[in-house]
């Protein structure tokens, strides 16, 4: 069992991929939430994040810029984090790649998508 740091500006969009998780069969305790990167980055220096999914598309700091910031810094363990986004081009995967990021979803997913995509990264019940 895990917790899992959903990022993304859309509260509705939060709510949405909590809810495929749950549909999915993947084994989560417990979520957090943030808007932004910034508010994502507070969550992680706070709480004990086992996963993180994110948008890239944000205001004030977009999941890109996240990643990139939450891979400079000197964390006890390397949390996993999963691009979950509308962008969906080869070249945006590969810079999310680049990046730091361990996988990508685009948006929209099934549950059955999303526990393939998670399911190295979380236990499936």
């Amino acid at each position: 069992m895990s917790k899992i740091l959903v990022v993304d500006d859309s509260a509705v969009m939060r709510k949405i991929i909590k809810k495929n998780i749950k549909e999915s069969g993947l084994l989560v305790d417990e979520f957090a939430d943030a808007g932004d990167g910034k508010q994502a980055l507070d969550v992680v220096s706070h709480d004990n994040i086992d996963l993180i999914l994110c948008d890239w598309n944000m205001p004030n700091m977009s999941g890109l810029e996240f990643i990139k910031i939450l891979r400079s810094l000197n964390l006890p363990k390397k949390i996993p984090v999963v691009m979950i986004t509308t962008e969906g081009s080869d070249s945006k995967k590969s810079e999310a790649k680049d990046s730091g990021a361990d996988g990508y979803l685009t948006k929209p997913f099934t549950p059955e998508q999303l526990r393939n995509a998670l399911g190295s990264y979380i236990l499936v019940n």
